[in-house]
């Protein structure tokens, strides 16, 4: 079954929003400048750890090969999962599709998916706005990767933006345990990589499939954010600063159709013109041809 579904921006509340965005932003008050020492941290030693990966001697083709496959497997878990059937509802699986997906996704160590869909959902209410938490009106960088350093006020609301997933043991379990989920991957390879005497060793294969997959992830994440409210064209005329971005869209697997997705957000595609590539869709359409996928909802607009 697909549902067509339209865009419900109105031309009033676009002009009121429009006149948001181009305003001038006030300062942040004093506690939401300061930098969160756990997160801020983290972030330091991913990187840190993630330039290590690069060095000649933790290279080899199968951490290049293991690297590969939990890129898909993470990014697909966010885009699919967290995204576009969680946080949207665009089509409807089984509970035990969906939470394999959201177990996928939470692999990406972007806080638990009670949290991400929270936050997302509000970004959709206010994005651009000043109380958006990763507002493109405070520059490129605060966007990117800034917003997350500081308190967020935006999760005051959570539990009022996701009373659908606060019930379900599974996601609160996720939500405080997800960093959990690195251990055994981590274990696991190591153990591989130093009994098959693998360049590197074991230790080289958990660099290139823990630190440098999050850090990779996280920038082609953040892209999302900073680079389709910043490049890129316009295909409907959405009260914020969105845009499609083609290069995001490969590297997000589809995600960075941003300007079409904030056209219509529960719109299970995003890619929506002949040349828009949407990795992320391809696989929906698998999902519906196993008959694991129901009740897709789909943009309806004039070409």
């Amino acid at each position: 079954m697909v549902t067509n579904i339209s865009s419900t921006t109105t031309p009033t509340r676009e002009q009121r929003l429009r006149e948001g965005i181009v305003a001038k932003r006030e300062r942040l008050p004093a506690y939401q400048r300061r930098f969160k020492l756990g997160t801020t941290s983290f972030m330091l030693a991913m990187h840190v750890a993630a330039t290590f990966a690069l060095l000649p001697r933790f290279w080899s083709w199968h951490g290049i090969a293991i690297f590969a496959l939990l890129y898909w497997t993470t990014v697909l878990g966010v885009t699919l999962g967290l995204h576009r059937l969680v946080a949207h509802r665009s089509f409807s699986s089984p509970i035990w599709v969906e939470k394999i997906l959201v177990l996928m996704g939470s692999l990406a160590c972007q806080s638990g998916p009670i949290e991400w869909v929270a936050l997302h959902r509000h970004h959709h209410q206010f994005s651009d706005q000043p109380n958006d938490h990763h507002d493109a009106g405070r520059g490129f960088w605060w966007s990117h990767s800034e917003w997350m350093l500081h308190e967020i006020p935006a999760l005051e609301h959570s539990e009022r933006l996701v009373g659908d997933l606060v019930s379900d043991r599974f996601y609160c379990w996720l939500d405080h345990w997800f960093l959990l989920l690195q251990i055994p991957i981590g274990l696991g390879l190591y153990w591989y990589g130093e009994i098959n005497s693998i360049h590197g060793g074991g230790l080289g294969l958990v660099l290139w499939a823990i630190p440098l997959r999050l850090v990779i992830v996280y920038h082609v994440t953040w892209l999302v954010n900073s680079a389709t409210h910043t490049f890129g064209y316009r295909n409907f005329n959405c009260p914020d600063l969105s845009r499609n971005c083609w290069w995001v869209a490969l590297l997000s697997f589809g995600e960075g159709w941003h300007n079409n997705h904030h056209a219509f957000p529960q719109s299970a595609r995003h890619g929506l013109r002949w040349f828009e590539f949407d990795i992320t869709w391809q696989h929906i359409k698998i999902l519906k041809r196993l008959k694991l996928a129901k009740k897709i909802r789909l943009a309806q607009y004039s070409r």
